[in-house]
């Protein structure tokens, strides 16, 4: 079994009223706004044993391909995570729900062959450290799928995230951050990217905080070889 004690109360996240809205919001956001081939795409050829982080309501578990053995779906908001077993019961795949927050994943240390990150380095309390513990629990060499949005690249735009980062947008949208660097953030955790694509989501004429998103691969590196 992969799983180990944590100290982390299983309710270390609780934003009900985002968790409602995001439940009605991001079906229509998957058929609408082409999110769900974002899913497909994100996903598309993993294998083995695979941990995601922050599943939430667990839109991702359908999209996952025939040839991953199992699914570790944490998810720290208890409506989420309801609503995520639900899922986790007509996915193609195995999927395991389990409470947890990304800082101090109740995983073994090296047991995944890939995982995913889905518009979730956002909300984490700490970054480097919930990286930290991706790079902990997934095998040398494993893969790092993730689609995030992040900070604009226009000065304009860029400033009105940080204001917003400041102020209301965390209350009103679960803990969100739209101004982080999600390249920066894995490549400062260690991770060496790979291919990856920046994309707006949703597409508007006047770009919402959080449409800028990335979507693409990491790689844990390989453990070195000796001669």
């Amino acid at each position: 079994m992969p799983l180990r004690s944590s100290r982390n109360p299983h309710d270390a996240v609780h934003h009900p009223v985002f968790a409602q809205v995001w439940a009605k919001v991001s079906p229509v956001l998957d058929e609408r706004a082409g999110m769900g081939e974002h899913r497909r795409e994100l996903l598309a050829g993993l294998s083995g044993r695979v941990i995601e982080i922050g599943a939430g309501n667990g839109l991702n578990f359908a999209h996952y391909p025939g040839t991953v053995s199992e699914v570790v779906a944490i998810e720290p908001e208890r409506r989420l995570r309801r609503m995520a077993v639900e899922a986790a019961v007509r996915a193609g795949v195995p999927v395991d729900v389990v409470p947890g927050t990304a800082e101090a994943l109740p995983v073994k240390s090296e047991a995944f062959d890939a995982a995913v990150v889905s518009l979730v380095l956002c909300s984490v309390r700490d970054v480097r450290r919930s990286l930290g513990e991706l790079r902990r629990v997934l095998k040398p060499g494993g893969e790092l799928r993730f689609f995030e949005h992040g900070i604009a690249p226009g000065r304009v735009l860029a400033e009105v995230q940080r204001g917003l980062d400041k102020t209301v947008w965390p209350l009103l949208f679960g803990g969100c951050h739209t101004a982080r660097d999600p390249l920066a953030a894995l490549s400062g955790a260690g991770f060496e990217l790979g291919a990856y694509r920046r994309l707006l989501m949703p597409r508007t004429r006047v770009p919402m905080p959080s449409a800028t998103c990335v979507l693409g691969v990491a790689r844990r590196p390989a453990e070195p070889t000796h001669s």
